[in-house]
This record gives structure tokens, sequence and C-alpha cells, in this order.
């Protein structure tokens, strides 16, 4: 037998009989498998990095007082300055509100100021007002008391603003005039009295500067005190003629 074939043949060797156990070659061969495949176990757990085991609890370890006391102040710290925040913030509010009602009186007094001096003001103008009016009155009544004197033929249009105040004329008609006043009016309007009928008296009663007028029906003051008096009465004044 040549030797390319000698490998192919297996030792054989006979069992005994009610023997079924493999023979040493058989079992041989199971064990190198069986190491084998424990080799090829042991190789790819090696390969599988390995899972970390829990580590155990550390023992539990209660604070020293001096941490406990660093505890304590540090709270009382963050509270006090909490406090101190608030407090802050509260004085602030409330100063704030003081300083708002305090702004909110001084607006009040100085609009009760404001309205008081308005008031006084349109007092003030009104009492000027009134003032001068009496004023001009006087001196008006002064400058009207002399300009007859000097003027006298200013009782022309008194005298022709009286007479034409009829729309109807009714006799008897008469205009009575100061005997200064008579002979100035009679050249002036001798022909509208004629034509109207009017009779012209003298009567001394009857101040310089005006006239009265008298008919059947109506009559009418014309003289400078009359007059006077409905002027200052229009103005809400009591200034006298003869004062």
């Amino acid at each position: 037998m040549s030797k390319d074939t000698q490998g192919a043949f297996k030792r054989w060797e006979m069992t005994s009989f009610g023997d079924e156990r493999p023979s040493s070659l058989a079992a041989r061969i199971q064990a190198e498998e069986r190491a084998a495949a424990l080799s090829a176990a042991a190789a790819a757990a090696a390969s599988v990095p390995a899972t970390p085991t829990a580590q155990a609890a550390p023992a539990m370890q209660f604070p020293t007082a001096a941490e406990l006391e660093a505890l304590r102040e540090g709270a009382r710290a963050e509270g006090y300055a909490e406090g101190l925040e608030e407090g802050r913030a509260a004085g602030r509010a409330e100063a704030y509100e003081a300083g708002r009602q305090e702004v909110a009186a001084e607006m009040e007094t100085l609009r009760t100021m404001a309205a008081s001096f308005s008031g006084a003001v349109t007092a003030a103008d009104e009492t000027i007002a009134s003032d001068v009016l009496d004023l001009a009155l006087h001196l008006a009544r002064s400058m009207v008391r002399t300009a007859f004197t000097v003027r006298p033929e200013l009782i022309i249009p008194i005298v022709r603003e009286a007479i034409d105040y009829l729309p109807v004329l009714q006799q008897p008609a008469i205009l009575a005039l100061n005997p200064d006043d008579i002979e100035i009016v009679r050249a002036a309007l001798s022909d509208e009295l004629d034509k109207g009928g009017w009779r012209v008296v003298a009567d001394p009663q009857v101040g310089r500067g005006g006239c009265k007028v008298d008919t059947a029906s109506n009559q009418i003051d014309a003289q400078a005190a009359a007059r006077w008096n409905r002027l200052t009465h229009a103005l809400g004044k009591n200034v006298e003629w003869l004062g």
C-alpha cells in the first residue's frame, strides 16, 4: 500500500461484544472537540467588553457641626438679603405713594390758588371798570354843565330831537325853555316851530340846555338832569346831575 492511500484509512479496533461505548480514539476525538469548543467559547468571551460591576454604595456621611453652622449662616444671609430687598422695595413703593399724594396735594393747592387768583383778577377788573366808569361820568357831568354855558347853541339838536319824537302832534303843543335859551331856539327853529303849531314859553324851572314838551297826550322831559339820570341808570350807576 502506497503512502498516499495510507492516510485515508483509520485504525480499526474491535469493540467488546455488548459494549456500545466508543473506542478510545472516538473518546479522544470527542475530548478534542470539546476542548476546541471551550477554547472558542473562551475566545468569544474575551472579545466581548467586560461589563462593569456595580460599585458598592458608599456609606452615608452626616454633616459636621461646622458644616451645619455654615448652612445656617448661608440660610440666614440669604434670608437677610431677601428681606432687605423686600424692605427696600416696600420702602420705595411707600415713598413713591407718599410723594404722589404730596404732589397731588400741591397741585390741588395750586389749582385753588389759580382759581382764587382768577377770581381776584376778575373782581379787580370789575372794580377798576366800575371806578373808571364813575370817574368818566363825573368828568362828563362837569363838561356838560360847562358846555351849555360856553356853547349855548348845543340846545338846538336837543329841542329838534324832542319835537321830532312825537309822530302826530296834538294841540295844544307847548315847548318850555329856560328864558336864556328861548332866543337861541327861536332864531334857529322858528320856521319849524311855526309850521308845527308850537307855542314857546319861558320857564325858569327848566335848566339851561334842556326843554320840556307838553301836549294833550304826551309829556317829554328833555332837561339835562333827566337825560343824565336816564343815562347813568342805564349804566347801572347813580351819579346825580346835581351831586
